[in-house]
């Protein structure tokens, strides 16, 4: 989502059309908004997708609540998303967007415990992660799906994400909207 939400607010300052759009009677919250709604529904059918994909093909569990799993998921999607809106105001153009965004996405896939355990990594590496918000996601889809453990033993990661989602999503629309003005 980050990739896509980069892309399209860059294509659209190429293009001129965000331009227009500014003029327009609308807020530049309103106009993040209606930039980020299509993508946040492509990411939600993806998140049913994988997990359906998951169930049935793969015949992976769901040991927790869907609905907590869903919930959390759109928490994530909301940091994706503002990690894209603010790569999208710092990049001129749509390969700039691609080369910053891929720049953020190794480094979280790595760090964050997709690949290589946390525990293995150096100590100094593991401070790192902390500031990864895949890994807090990694934890909670684990925590749900394999463990089914609820809210009550998610909590740390689940502040520590809303924080890094409210934070990002923050940093984003300020730096938004300085750059619109």
């Amino acid at each position: 989502t980050a990739l896509f939400t980069a892309m399209s607010i860059v294509r659209e300052r190429e293009q001129g059309t965000i331009e227009q759009l500014i003029v327009t009677p609308i807020k530049p919250l309103e106009l993040i908004i209606s930039k980020v709604t299509p993508y946040t529904f492509i990411a939600f059918l993806d998140v049913l997708e994988v997990l359906a994909l998951g169930v049935w093909w793969f015949g992976v569990p769901v040991r927790g609540s869907v609905w907590l799993l869903l919930a959390l998921s759109a928490l994530f999607l909301l940091t994706s998303l503002g990690i894209g809106i603010f790569i999208s105001s710092l990049a001129k153009t749509q390969q700039e967007a691609m080369l910053l965004t891929f720049l953020t996405l190794f480094p979280s896939i790595f760090l964050g415990g997709f690949f290589f355990p946390i525990e293995a990594m150096p100590s100094w590496l593991q401070v790192l992660t902390y500031v990864v918000p895949l890994r807090y996601m990694l934890v909670i889809i684990r925590g749900i799906v394999l463990k089914g453990v609820g809210l009550e033993i998610l909590y740390q990661e689940v502040v520590a994400l809303a924080a890094f989602g409210a934070a990002m999503m923050l940093l984003a629309a300020a730096r938004f909207r300085k750059r619109l003005e």
